[in-house]
């Protein structure tokens, strides 16, 4: 076999490689040739299909055109002057290129040196046989088609986009438009149309766009759709009449548009024309109405609900809350005329998802701290469409419920915020009923971080009002302090379990008096479970810790007495309390509440008799307590005498008044000042207090109270004797770790450091700065005291650590006082065998006499023998 030979059979078997590879290369070479060629026309058919040839002038698309024909003729010639067809061997030679050592260029070569010799030419017969098995595994080479080189501003990719776009919003129909457009045209198009319309109805809607050639002499739309409508042909030929919106400008024109306003008629006149009846569906206005009365949620949200329809949607709208003034209780701080306020305005609401024609929704809004709140109003719901149109619902009379506080003080200082924000005119009022409210705060506030912000507000409405009206800044802050106080006295510090189970008590008490709803008692009752929870676990908590100090058990008379309840006794009780108040039954139900307070106070009774003995910490807290008491008697001292340095004359009247309820106080003191006394005297035989500097302080305080200042001794000077007497306790303190304990220091510190300023301003004769840092120090202290507390229990409970459980009683079954079965060794007895007959009688005499022995035991506790005077008083 030659040379030749073996060439040639190898090309024949190459011959579909090799023919890609040359169509190949006419791609890559007409691509980089022609490419402008395809960019121009890709442009032109994209404005074709997307009609821009319709919206322009005739003028404007026939410059276009011939500017886009030149560019497509320049293209062209510049693609073939450019363009050269490849040739077989150059296809040949890109072939051979993409293989390893060119095999097909070795095949066509001959033996040059050892011809003749039979070994030489052997060798050329095996490496021939070797380069045409390689070239049998040739694949044709992919043509080159790129032209970012040439394009270096990207004109194909724009071209191409517009193309693309003109593929998804257009339509080729629109490319015929153009030959109408050319002189002499009209024959040619006599077979195809001579106009086109479409109505497209208002995207709100919905609805499809319709073409009007469809449309068999009649076209039902919305009103408001639009009408679009294209003449080809000679202009002049055909002309738009039509009744349904403004009249044209010019009927003759190639592109008309206007929008249908009301029923009428459509008429092309003219060759191939038609006419169309149009009947307009019109769009009426939404509706919008209230659907159930108007309540407070259980976090005391305004809640109305409210149901909107519409033909194809509701887009917005309000409600527009204004105060029925006819309907209010004009008594009171509401005698006078209200001053002027806005109207409310909440937006309407919509739904997220969905259709929004027919929906039910609810207007929710906080609105308690509005000085409309719980009174009566007016609401009008006002609901808009896409179109611009309104519906109004009718005007609603309710109540603008919001959130209703059930502790009778908390009620009254909200009651005098209304009153402050009805008209500020109400001013002294205020101050009176403020004033008649703390005149004896003895059972009445719980604490006296209350009574002493309430006195503060107090008197600064009494010196600002005395001399001047309140300005739109002074009645929100006054406004928004006495709101505060309200929500702390109505809810509180919930840290202590047991001041939240009475608070709790006493406002699902008046929530039954004052006929709350369904939602607030569902409200109450639950916090009443959870504090009644709370106050368990604390007791149990104290018990044990109270064991692990004393070292001791109860006694067995003691634990013959003690109440004995468990978590089931308490859910049963209230469960029943709850089904009696939805029965409607609520003297029953309150009654029930009543025995639930009385078992759980024998319950705190009982655990109060662990003994009488105080820990080092317990004397530290009761001597700043003391210190606290002592802190507020200052205070007030600089108050009065800051109110008679403003007004002189009022001193012999009302400085009697305050000498009297000074001395009321002096004798009664603040809400458990009695108890801090007698804990204070503890303190001080514990603790080894300095008495010099306790009864100078005392005394001061007593001084000015009685007699308005001392000679010997200033106010400064009583007040840096209780700063002294704070840092000789701060020496004193026991060890305290943990975060609670750093934070105790800390409070200790800025209480210090309030003293001194207090000192500061009293020297320089600045009482109204004194009484700031004095009101700093005090809640400093009243935070020392809180976390002390904090790093007292969390001490004791480390040192408790792993506690087994407690022993059960060793006798056998015994009987609470009211005869039931207390169980046997720690385990809680039931309700069953209860006394019956003249056993009940029998039983109380005996419980009355034994009431009365230990009421008079004087080697009980204190606190058992004033239960003990309470139950007979009122029994």
């Amino acid at each position: 076999m030659t040379d030749r030979t073996t060439f040639a059979e190898t090309l024949h078997r190459l011959r579909r490689p090799l023919a890609l590879t040359h169509a190949g290369m006419v791609a890559e070479r007409a691509a980089r040739a022609f490419w402008p060629l395809w960019t121009v026309l890709s442009l032109t058919l994209a404005l074709l299909m997307l009609g821009v040839q319709d919206t322009l002038a005739v003028e404007a698309v026939w410059g276009i055109g011939a500017v886009l024909g030149l560019g497509a003729l320049a293209a062209l010639i510049w693609g073939v002057l450019r363009f050269r067809w490849p040739a077989r061997e150059e296809a040949l030679l890109r072939l051979d290129a993409s293989l390893t050592g060119r095999p097909l260029q070795t095949l066509r070569d001959t033996q040059a040196v050892g011809a003749g010799d039979m070994g030489s030419e052997t060798l050329w017969q095996a490496h021939q046989r070797r380069m045409a098995k390689r070239a049998e595994g040739a694949k044709a080479v992919e043509p080159d088609l790129r032209v970012s080189s040439r394009d270096v501003f990207g004109l194909r990719f724009i071209a191409l986009a517009l193309l693309a776009v003109a593929l998804l919003f257009g339509s080729f129909w629109r490319v015929g438009s153009v030959a109408g457009m050319a002189p002499g045209a009209g024959a040619a198009l006599a077979a195809g149309p001579t106009w086109e319309g479409w109505v497209e109805p208002p995207l709100y809607t919905g609805m499809p766009v319709l073409y009007m050639a469809d449309q068999n002499g009649t076209i039902a739309a919305p009103e408001g759709s639009k009408v679009t409508l294209r003449l080809y042909g000679e202009v002049g030929a055909l002309t738009v009449d039509q009744t349904v919106g403004p009249a044209q400008e010019d009927p003759a024109a190639p592109s008309q548009s206007f929008t249908m306003e009301q029923d009428g008629q459509i008429t092309i006149t003219g060759h191939g024309g038609e006419s169309w009846t149009v009947a307009l569906k019109a769009d009426a206005a939404p509706t919008v109405s209230v659907t159930g009365p108007a309540e407070a949620s259980t976090r005391g949200e305004f809640k109305l609900p409210f149901a909107a329809q519409d033909d194809y949607g509701i887009e917005g709208g309000e409600a527009v809350i204004t105060l029925n003034l006819d309907a209010v209780d004009r008594r009171y701080g509401l005698a006078i005329e209200p001053e002027a306020r806005e109207d409310i305005r909440l937006p309407m609401v919509l739904p997220i998802s969905g259709d929004r024609s027919n929906f039910t929704e609810t207007i929710i809004e906080d609105l308690s701290e509005h000085p409309w709140a719980n009174m009566p109003v007016k609401v009008t719901i006002t609901a808009q469409d896409a179109a611009g149109q309104e519906g109004t619902s009718e005007s609603y009379e309710t109540t603008l419920s919001s959130r209703r506080f059930f502790d009778p003080l908390a009620a009254a200082l909200i009651e005098q915020r209304r009153d402050l924000l009805w008209n500020r005119d109400n001013d002294r009022r205020i101050v009176q009923v403020l004033k008649a409210v703390s005149w004896k705060p003895e059972g009445l506030f719980r604490s006296d971080t209350v009574y002493l912000r309430l006195r503060v507000l107090m008197r600064r409405m009494d010196t600002v009002t005395r001399y001047a009206s309140l300005n739109d800044e002074q009645v929100e802050e006054m406004s928004q302090a006495l709101w505060d106080l309200a929500l702390l006295i109505e809810d509180g510090d919930l840290d202590d379990a047991r001041e939240r189970l009475q608070r709790a008590q006493e406002r699902l008490s008046e929530a039954m008096k004052n006929g709350a709803s369904d939602e607030e008692i569902a409200r109450l009752m639950q916090e009443l479970r959870d504090a009644t929870q709370d106050y368990m676990r604390q007791l149990s908590r104290e018990a044990a810790e109270e064991g692990e100090q004393m070292g001791e058990e109860l006694s067995a008379e003691q634990m013959e007495n003690a109440m004995r309840l468990n978590q089931d006794d308490l859910q049963r009780m209230m469960d029943r309390i709850q089904e009696l108040m939805e029965q409607g039954r609520m003297a029953e139900a309150e009654q029930a509440l009543q025995e639930l307070q009385q078992m759980m106070e024998n319950m705190r009774v009982t655990q109060g008799q662990g003994g009488d003995q105080q820990s080092p910490g317990q004397q530290a807290m009761e001597g700043l307590s003391e210190t606290l008491r002592e802190q507020q008697g200052l205070s007030d001292q600089a108050f009065r005498d800051l109110q008679d340095r403003f007004n002189p004359n009022s001193q012999q009247g009302e400085g009697q008044q305050s000498q009297g309820q000074g001395g009321e106080q002096g004798q009664s003191q603040q809400p458990g000042q009695q108890q801090g006394q007698n804990q204070g005297n503890q303190q001080g035989e514990g603790q080894g207090s300095n008495p010099g500097q306790r009864n100078q302080a005392q005394n001061g305080q007593g001084d000015s109270n009685a007699q308005g200042g001392s000679d010997q001794q200033s106010l400064a000077d009583r007040q840096q004797a209780l700063r002294d007497e704070l840092n000789r306790q701060r020496g004193n303190l026991p060890g305290m770790g943990g975060q609670a304990g750093d934070a105790a220091r800390d409070a200790l510190d800025r209480a210090e450091r309030a003293m001194r300023g207090a000192e500061d301003a009293l020297r320089n004769e600045d009482l109204a700065e004194a009484i700031d840092r004095q009101s700093e120090a005090m809640e400093a202290l009243r935070d020392g005291l809180r976390n002390m507390g904090e790093a007292m229990a969390e001490e004791q409970r480390q040192q408790q650590g792993q506690q087994g459980q407690a022993n059960g009683n060793a006798g056998g079954e015994q009987n609470d006082p009211l005869g039931r079965n207390a169980g046997t060794n720690g385990d809680m007895g039931n309700q069953r065998d209860m006394l019956q007959g003249e056993d009940v009688y029998r039983r109380a005499l005996e419980l009355e006499e034994e009431l009365r022995r230990r009421s008079g035991d004087r080697q009980r506790p204190a606190i058992e023998r004033d239960y003990l005077r309470r139950l007979l008083d009122r029994f």
